[in-house]
């Protein structure tokens, strides 16, 4: 089936706000109406398997890894009518280019990705994808220290908040990221 327009939604927010969930969740429903879906995956992001995208919660969909968001184009199949790309924020500037060029085919391109950094800004091409796209849901977690909805991811060294100057990218899950609201993010300069 293929779509009369084509479209870019955008699922963000923290880590562990149920991203990689939401999109799994519209994969298979695009999957169940026969639609011919392919997943496209940063290649740093390794975390629970190569060739799959994985939620923290454990629902999967499989995925193929790509080094740079032009290499999208080379592995679409001709029949694809949406597009998954999974953890976007690590995709290189590139990915802006090539979600319009699949929605200008009228594929429907979904994007899912952390808004923020740890530091609490802009995180990668998110912000330009968001500002782009026709659907946009921000998720929220639980903050880790009091409870209330959280929209910020913190991450830990040795159990303390990590520094303003440290990497932004850092691949990892519960060991190293915590879900926090805005009153309890840190980031010491």
């Amino acid at each position: 089936m293929r779509h009369t327009h084509g479209s870019i939604e955008v699922v963000c927010g923290s880590m562990f706000s149920g991203k990689t969930d939401e999109l799994i969740r519209r994969l298979v429903r695009a999957t169940i109406a026969r639609q011919k879906v392919q997943v496209f995956k940063p290649a740093i992001d390794i975390r629970y398997a190569v060739e799959k995208v994985t939620s923290h919660a454990g629902s999967n969909f499989d995925a193929t890894p790509v080094e740079k968001a032009l290499d999208i184009f080379s592995k679409l199949d001709a029949d694809t009518t949406v597009v998954g790309i999974d953890e976007a924020q690590f995709m290189d500037s590139e990915v802006v280019n090539v979600a319009q060029a699949l929605a200008s085919r009228g594929i429907r391109v979904l994007v899912a990705g952390l808004d923020m950094d740890f530091r609490g800004e802009p995180f990668g091409s998110m912000p330009v994808l968001m500002s782009m796209a026709e659907h946009v849901a921000k998720l929220h977690a639980i903050c880790m220290v009091c409870g209330d909805e959280a929209s910020r991811t913190q991450r830990l060294v040795n159990g303390s908040p990590a520094r303003y100057d440290d990497p932004v990218v850092i691949v990892g899950a519960s060991e190293l990221y915590e879900a926090r609201c805005r009153q309890h993010h840190e980031v010491p300069r």
